[in-house]
């Protein structure tokens, strides 16, 4: 479970989050949604610990802080970043040993082989495209096998295979009952995925909808967001 307290985050006079609250459970896809401007970036950063805030995140009942809560939480940023230096491969190594993971070569293999990353596994981190930076960094965050996942705009850069494959893992994840956080602006990749969905304008949460709800009511996301924003892009 992902649960968010009270998040404030000041730059300088200006709040750019101004006490947030809301939690993902177990088994769940949350969804981050609101125009430029709105805080979902200041959050994403507040959680997964880039940026200093007021309030409280918890992982799995711990504080996000905690290395028990970092043991089990893995994050893919909007703008991968690699190390120049090593191999695709090499990153996956780097990760298995950072996280103790036990991970086999098999195992390894067949996650390169879904994002077609097999062929790639000898290139340096500074020889790779943004698409397939953010591969890597997708792998590099289910080689932990997190109990709770946050991405950020994942599909940014991806092609339409790796778009594809992202959704069949996200639903994969959801089935072993991990918490998935995902912040984007592309409501049509993610209108078959959610659960629960937090609409952010000026900072604020300001609505919060259960898909179930939604779809009883026969309403479309699109329609929804927008309505609840005032058309804001």
């Amino acid at each position: 479970m992902l649960e968010v307290q009270d998040l404030t985050k000041k730059y300088g006079k200006v709040i750019a989050v101004d006490q947030v609250s809301f939690k993902v459970p177990d088994g769940k896809v949350g969804i981050l949604l609101g125009p430029n401007g709105a805080g979902k970036s200041t959050i994403i950063k507040s959680i997964a610990g880039l940026v200093r805030f007021k309030g409280s995140v918890k992982i799995q009942d711990k504080p996000s802080n905690s290395i028990e809560a970092k043991k089990v939480f893995a994050y893919v940023p909007e703008i991968p970043s690699m190390f120049e230096a090593l191999t695709v491969r090499e990153h996956f190594e780097y990760i298995k040993r950072a996280y103790n993971v036990n991970v086999t070569d098999d195992e390894l293999n067949r996650l390169m082989e879904r994002f077609e990353l097999i062929d790639k596994q000898d290139k340096l981190g500074n020889e790779l495209s943004k698409g397939m930076m953010q591969k890597v960094s997708i792998c590099c965050a289910l080689l932990i096998k997190p109990e709770v996942i946050m991405l950020d705009e994942p599909m940014v850069g991806l092609d339409p295979a790796a778009i594809k494959e992202l959704k069949i893992v996200v639903d994969e994840l959801k089935q072993s009952n991990a918490t998935i956080l995902i912040s984007t602006h592309m409501l049509e990749m993610v209108k078959d995925l959610w659960d629960i969905m937090f609409v952010m304008s000026k900072g604020k949460v300001i609505g919060q909808y259960n898909k179930d709800e939604v779809d009883a009511q026969a309403q479309d996301i699109e329609t929804l967001f927008f309505n609840i924003t005032g058309g804001e892009k």
